[in-house]
């Protein structure tokens, strides 16, 4: 299982997206970062997740998300996912 995923700074409240296989390691790997983007801005939490079959389906959802350039749309999905009670029941925080 592949995902599409995207964390919110509890620092700045800004958004990172991103793709992984396992989420939870992902989300200790980004909140324990010593350099780069998300190091500067954890901790992190996870607000939206997709999950895909293959990485290829889940790299080309991240680049679609990515290519909006739109907090609001990032803000929508997010609002849909948390309202959407039959939503894969794993959240991660």
């Amino acid at each position: 299982m592949h995902f599409t995923y995207i964390i919110q700074s509890l620092k700045d409240h800004s958004f990172y997206i991103g793709y992984t296989s396992n989420l939870q390691q992902r989300l200790d790997k980004h909140n324990k970062a010593n350099k780069g983007y998300t190091a500067s801005k954890k901790p992190w939490r996870i607000v939206y997740f997709e999950s895909f079959e293959s990485k290829t389906e889940a790299l080309k959802r991240e680049k679609f998300i990515k290519a909006q350039k739109s907090r609001a749309f990032i803000e929508m999905l997010i609002r849909e996912f948390n309202n959407n009670p039959h939503q894969n029941d794993t959240r991660l925080e």
